[in-house]
């Protein structure tokens, strides 16, 4: 469905695109049920002894780790990819994903190895993250590199499409965990998804081996144009670009969090909502995103990228009051209309942000400013999402969350227009003159 060249062959979804696909969907199913396994697991596993409200926060807290940990990882591995390429640097973050996971599945419990318990949770927990901030970056420059001018936004789909791929692989394996009585569930049914997870990094490690290394960063090696420090570039030539990058990737990185981890916790705990069925309705959500992300990427291809984004974004805005009606309602088929909704909205959005983060930033530095750009924005404000949500909800009501949420979509307007016109300026320059070829 994508439209990336395969050395010499026509389009179609070429080794580079599958590659990045299958493995940013495993890399996001294993932080999708770490979301999970925090709204309905940790607290009572590895924070027995706190207060039931104080619990769910720690386990949120938990949660967040992982994204403190992100901005790290993207530095790190993009510093690397930008130097030596993106290819094996991806077949590092997924290998070092997928043993932090599976370890976090075979984890003693709290009333087995005490405090040890959640401070290797932790442990683990940053582990994930700085494996998960080095992935993103790279999965999209392996798609979008080879792709043809006018289909990079359809490239740079498939890897948005890793985020529902993954969301609905986690969401079926605790459905169907989910089913266990409760003393099984919260005694082991819950680490099966987790030790799936090393079955799962198995198999897309396979496919990423086989994988040719990005055409772009082939050609800038070639004429000696890679940077020795992509960081200090990235600062010193596109400090507008990191900005607005991380502006418009908010709600792509807050959304998911805030419907997989905190939706999910209040609406079976606070409102006392079935807990499978609230898992259904998330799943059905995902399946949405997953179809309708590359249909939007067509209609981007006709209208431009930046009007299905803006558009998408305003839809969402106009939602923020009815889909929190729904929450409150308690009404399942009233909460499923409008999850769905929502999800499709914004997907229209975020399936075309890979794209558009890769064209703010020269290739010689764009492992590096994607990485920065999208994991500072998931350690702000993204990762902390459940947690400042909880904190809102349990202190001030439902409507300061409803405030929160819209606040998230209209920051991210204001970065998709900002990075559109970076881009523009970043274009034109490249035109006029070439890359340098003198390292920092």
């Amino acid at each position: 469905m994508s439209s990336v060249r395969d050395a010499g062959k026509k389009p179609g979804l070429g080794k580079g695109t599958l590659g990045a696909f299958v493995g940013t969907a495993i890399e996001w199913y294993d932080f999708f049920i770490f979301g999970t396994a925090a709204a309905l697991v940790f607290s009572r596993v590895f924070y027995p002894d706190i207060a039931p409200g104080a619990g769910l926060l720690a386990s949120f807290a938990t949660f967040w780790v992982g994204f403190l940990a992100r901005p790290l990882g993207g530095i790190v591995f993009g510093h690397f990819g930008d130097k030596f390429g993106r290819k094996n640097v991806l077949v590092v973050t997924l290998l070092l994903m997928g043993i932090a996971t599976t370890l976090i599945g075979a984890l003693p419990s709290y009333a087995q190895i005490g405090i040890a318990a959640p401070i290797l949770l932790v442990l683990l927990r940053a582990l994930q993250g700085f494996a998960v901030g080095g992935e993103w970056g790279g999965a999209v420059l392996l798609a979008t590199e080879g792709a043809d001018a006018q289909k990079k936004g359809l490239a740079g789909t498939w890897v948005q499409q890793g985020s529902p791929a993954g969301a609905i692989l986690a969401a079926v394996i605790f459905l169907i965990v989910g089913n266990l009585p409760d003393a099984q569930f919260f005694s082991w049914g819950w680490r099966i998804p987790f030790l799936l997870s090393a079955v799962l990094v198995i198999v897309a490690l396979l496919i990423r081996m086989r994988v040719q290394e990005s055409e772009e960063f082939v050609a800038t090696k070639a004429t000696r144009q890679v940077v020795k420090v992509p960081l200090i570039r990235v600062f010193a030539t596109a400090p507008r670009a990191l900005v607005f990058g991380i502006l418009a990737s908010i709600l792509g990185i807050s959304v998911a969090y805030f419907t997989n981890t905190f939706l999910l916790a209040w609406t079976t705990g606070t409102l006392e909502m079935d807990r499978q069925t609230i898992q259904l309705i998330l799943l059905v959500g995902s399946i949405f995103q997953f179809i309708w992300q590359p249909i939007a990427a067509l209609i981007a291809e006709r209208v431009g990228a930046p009007a299905v984004m803006i558009a998408s974004l305003a839809l969402t805005l106009l939602l923020v009051v009815p889909f929190f009606l729904a929450i409150m309602s308690q009404n399942y088929v009233f909460l499923a209309v409008m999850a769905v909704l929502n999800t499709c909205a914004g997907a229209g959005y975020y399936g075309l942000l890979a794209n558009a983060l890769a064209e703010a930033f020269d290739v010689n530095v764009r492992y590096t400013g994607v990485s920065a750009a999208y994991q500072i924005c998931a350690t702000i404000i993204g990762g902390s999402t459940p947690l400042i949500a909880q904190s809102l909800l349990t202190g001030v009501g439902p409507w300061a969350v409803a405030i929160y949420y819209a606040a998230l979509v209209l920051l991210t307007v204001l970065g998709v227009l900002g990075l559109r016109r970076v881009s523009l300026r970043r274009s034109a320059t490249t035109t006029a003159a070439p890359l340098p070829t003198t390292a920092d």
